[in-house]
Order: structure tokens, then sequence, then C-alpha cells
């Protein structure tokens, strides 16, 4: 009964996208969760569902993976909320203009048939009419959008149960051990066995990789977001910014969601995270100055999410290199929501065939070590 072909640790979306495509081709599939799954980042983060301004490595990944959100009732039989109203980032200056064209050719030489396409200043207000006078163009990617992160994670669990997966909640995995063909790993009163174990621990999961011989320098932070109260219809795609940390959005409700980067402390020890004020001020300061509208809004309720950060900002996806039949999935850096249904389905090809259908080298997990002996 405590026997199945693959072990996932970590109730995330990465989890849950892993587990549904693994059963999808027949494997019987475990997932321990210590909370519950979507508890962190997967079902608190902004919900961005976005290609635009993606590093470049990761591109024909988040190009893969729009494909999937695009057909996602096909695939877990409920959309996840995904809106493709299409995302933009402004710029504000003429250099910030520039390095906007400067990426847009990067773009268009990867030949992957993905466009950013250039907004020039009058097709900017055309799309943001309620956008601050002072900007001066912007990139664009009309089939862009966002989804509902908790919904969208519910929505592969159920599915992945539905084709046989296990899910098994408020379960918290002790240290794994190889027992010379399969994985054991004890977690509560029972032991658990499979030939393969998947590491999707979120900001847990650099502590796992390490005590299995990957380390890693994952660092855990909190990402901070807030949303207002209903207002007028007045922005539909999402919004970035050039030259400034943001995240912003105009739910079919007229709530608005704030975010982009700004950092609280956590203690993953105790699940903690903590709100910082003066990262929220300067969120707000950011959404009023590109739209005044945003002066009269009102802030109801701000929150962080516990999430993994690597330095460069590119994920783990990929095979350990010190133990047998381990594979990671972490450390996504706060945009990894968009990314779960191509992880998914590359690391069910990884454990399925014996390799994956997209190249993952930039993800390897030993790439820090390489970079820390040259």
């Amino acid at each position: 009964m405590n026997r199945t072909d693959v072990l996932i640790i970590g109730g995330g979306l990465m989890g849950c996208a892993t587990a549904l495509h693994l059963a999808l081709r027949g494997a019987s599939v475990r997932v321990l969760e210590k909370d519950y799954v979507g508890r962190h980042a997967s079902g608190v983060n902004a919900g961005g569902v976005r290609t635009l301004g993606r590093a470049l490595p990761e591109l024909p990944l988040s190009v893969a993976a729009k494909r999937e959100w695009l057909n996602l009732p096909e695939l877990v039989g409920d959309d996840g909320g995904f809106r493709p109203v299409g995302q933009i980032r402004i710029a504000e200056t003429d250099a910030e203009m520039e390095r906007l064209r400067t990426r847009s050719r990067a773009v268009d030489a990867l030949g992957l048939g993905y466009r950013e396409q250039i907004l020039q200043r009058e097709d900017l207000y055309q799309q943001l009419p309620a956008l601050a006078p002072h900007c001066v163009g912007g990139l664009w990617v009309p089939d862009d959008g966002y989804a509902l992160p908790y919904r969208t994670t519910a929505a592969f669990r159920r599915q992945a149960e539905a084709s046989g997966a296990i899910f098994q909640e408020g379960c918290k995995a002790e240290l794994p051990r190889w027992a010379g063909t399969r994985w054991m790993v004890r977690a509560g009163a029972s032991t658990y066995h499979a030939a393969t174990l998947v590491n999707c621990a979120g900001a847990w999961a650099g502590r796992l990789a390490s005590v299995l011989g990957d380390p890693t320098p994952l660092r855990p932070d909190g990402s901070m977001l807030m949303i207002t109260a209903r207002m007028e219809r007045f922005v539909g795609p999402v919004v970035g910014a050039a030259g400034r940390s943001l995240s912003f959005k105009q739910f079919e409700n007229g709530t608005v969601l704030i975010g982009g980067g700004h950092r609280a402390p956590v203690d993953l020890d105790t699940n903690h995270t903590g709100i910082a004020l003066d990262g929220l001020a300067k969120a707000a300061r950011t959404a009023c100055t590109l739209f005044p509208i945003m002066r009269g809004a009102q802030a109801v309720r701000c929150w962080s999410g516990i999430e993994g950060f690597l330095p460069d900002g590119l994920p783990v996806i990929g095979p350990s290199r010190a133990a047998p039949a381990l594979l990671h999935a972490f450390g996504f850096s706060a945009h990894g929501f968009q990314l779960a249904p191509i992880v998914g389905r590359l690391l069910a090809e990884l454990i399925g065939d014996g390799a994956s259908s997209m190249p993952l080298n930039a993800f390897a997990v030993d790439r820090f070590q390489e970079a820390g002996s040259s």
C-alpha cells in the first residue's frame, strides 16, 4: 500500500502538475505535502501567466507553457481563471524604450515563432488610456494574461487524483534514504517507498537538495502583494514597467492587484512570513505615479507568500548529479506559476522516457558549483 512508482515531495503547482502528467502516463504517484496543497507560493502568488520579459534561457519553456495554458480546460477540466488579456511593459524614458527595442530584437533572433511587439506612444495609450502622460512606449504580448493561483493548483490536484495520483496533506517528509533499488521516506507513522523521488518542495527544496548531495544557494523570501476595493474598470492588460518593480492588474470584479518584487522576511521552520510596510508603500507609490486614478484607491488586504530564489533567477529543473532516481524542480524565483504545466510534463518525460523533449541544461542543479570552481 505504501509503494508507488514515484514519490513527490511538495504539493504546490509543480508537484501537482508533475503528478498529473505521470498519472496520465500510467505511473503510480504519491504526493507528500507538509501543510496543504497550494499553502505557500502556488496558492498566493500574483497569478501572472506571462512570456513577456522572461530570461532568454527560460523563454522556450515559457512559450511551450503558453500553449498548455491556452488548452488548460482540455488538460484539467478548468481554465484556472486564465484570462489572456495581454501584458505590457511600459517605458518611461527614451533609454528604457531603447532597452525594450533591444529585447524585442533579441527575442526575434531566437526563432521561436514568438514576438514581443514594440508599442509606440500612441499605441501604448490606446491600450492604457489611464496611464500617466509621461510614458514613451512599451513592449506588448497580446495573449499573456493572468489566472487564479489557488483555483489552478486545485484543478491540477483534482485531475491528478482522478487519474490515480494519491495526495497526503499534513504529512511532513523526513530525510529520504536510498535503499539500493528504491527511495524510502518516513512521514508521520508510515514509511513510503518509490523507485523515483521528485523534489518539488518550493522554498524548502534547497534543504532537501543539499542533504541529498546537490547543494544550491537557494534563498527563501516572501513576495508581497496587496489588493484594493473594487474600482470602475480602467485597465485591461497586465502591466509591468521597464524601470520599476511592478506587477499591476485589474480583475473582472474591479479589484486591483499590486505587486512586483517587494520582499518580506520569512521563517521556514515556522511557516511565518511578515509584511514589510516600506515595500508595500513603495509599490503603492509606483502604482499612483503610473496610474493617477489609483490615488483614490483603498487597499483592503495584503499578504506574502514563501518562495525560493536563486542568484541567477533561473530555476533548477532536472536530475540530481549526486543521487540516483532523484529529480528536482525548485527555485522559480517568483515566476514559476506560468511554467508549471510544461515543467510537470518534462519531468514526467524524464522519468518515463529517460529524456525530455526540451533541453534543460540551463537549469542544471550543479551549475552553481561549476561557477564557483571556475
